[in-house]
């Protein structure tokens, strides 16, 4: 069934000793915000980890019309193919798009398609419309949208340099240095919403989202690289509304840390309590406007207050 509903989502997952999101332009240290020591996360990296879960194990691989749009994929031409190219593996086709990929019904994408007009000429146009043919691209806004994840602890960044496995060139004496930058601990904070109007342009479904939410869990919970090992899921809430187009808004903002001893030791979830109250209190205000909140816990995870028992928990995850 088409999602007919708005929702928010709040994630919570910590990192330790690992590098959540390297920025490639500062020697891919993790992203600070350096007048708060707050670690930041882009949406895009969440959203790797959601396509390369729906595609590594749930089989959105290209086979028995599943599919992720955004891959790497050889070119013909040789190297990777640009979005042109992954767009003429469809056809051009924006129905056939969006019946296989999942990570279009649920993220939106442009789509960009030979211009008519100018055979030699094709150009991606960035049209926030919900749908828009412009006879050069067809521009989808994605129904899930998330904000920046931020850290809800001040981090710091630990440098790390060690000895590489080879030398550097044949003949060489020493083996290369490895360096990196990693957070000791960091417990980090999204949230998005899922807006029910753009659904049903990219004709988004139930199931879809309980795919996302399984791919959010389950995906940071297998995030086992060497610079992303030690990613774990502790919190996962869906609120879904009753009455159209409202929604609270900025619920990651009303969740905080408490009882800890020093912010920046922090390394472990024994190390502090997650206070819940805020979003408790929130949610009980607004409780006539909504139809039901679904969540995931880690049992390890402390709260300052407990899970209220009208909170359903998801079936089948964690």
């Amino acid at each position: 069934m088409t999602v007919n509903k708005r929702s928010e989502i709040l994630f919570c997952y910590d990192v330790t000793d690992a590098n959540p999101n390297g920025d490639p332009a500062d020697e891919n240290r993790p992203r600070i915000d350096e007048e708060t020591k707050i670690n930041i996360v882009t949406d895009v990296r969440l959203k790797r980890t959601i396509r390369d879960y729906l595609f590594a194990y749930k089989g959105y691989n290209g086979t028995n019309g599943k599919d992720i749009f955004v891959r790497e994929l050889d070119s013909i031409k040789g190297g990777i193919q640009d979005a042109k190219e992954r767009a003429k593996d469809f056809k051009e086709n924006p129905e056939k798009i969006l019946e296989q990929c999942i990570d279009i019904r649920l993220f939106g994408g442009v789509i960009p398609l030979e211009d008519r007009k100018k055979k030699n000429k094709a150009d991606t146009l960035e049209v926030e419309e919900d749908s828009n043919n412009t006879g050069n691209s067809i521009t989808f806004t994605g129904p899930v949208q998330f904000k920046m994840g931020r850290s809800l602890n001040k981090v710091e960044v630990k440098y790390i340099k060690g000895t590489g496995a080879f030398a550097s060139k044949a003949g060489a004496g020493q083996a290369t240095f490895r360096e990196e930058y990693i957070l000791p601990y960091s417990f980090i904070t999204f949230y998005g919403v899922v807006n029910e109007v753009a659904a049903q342009h990219t004709k988004l479904t139930d199931d879809d989202l309980l795919e996302l939410i399984d791919a959010m869990w389950n995906g940071t919970k297998n995030l086992i690289t060497r610079s992303k090992f030690g990613q774990m899921p502790r919190l996962l809430l869906k609120i879904d509304y009753s009455e159209k187009g409202y929604f609270i808004g900025d619920l990651d903002r009303k969740l905080k840390i408490k009882d800890y001893i020093n912010e920046t030791a922090i390394r472990g979830l024994s190390d502090f309590t997650l206070d819940i109250s805020d979003l408790i209190d929130a949610l009980d205000k607004n409780s006539s406007k909504i139809s039901a909140v679904y969540y995931i816990i880690d049992n390890d995870l402390r709260l300052s207050r407990a899970i209220p028992q009208n909170w359903i928990k998801f079936a089948n995850f964690g």
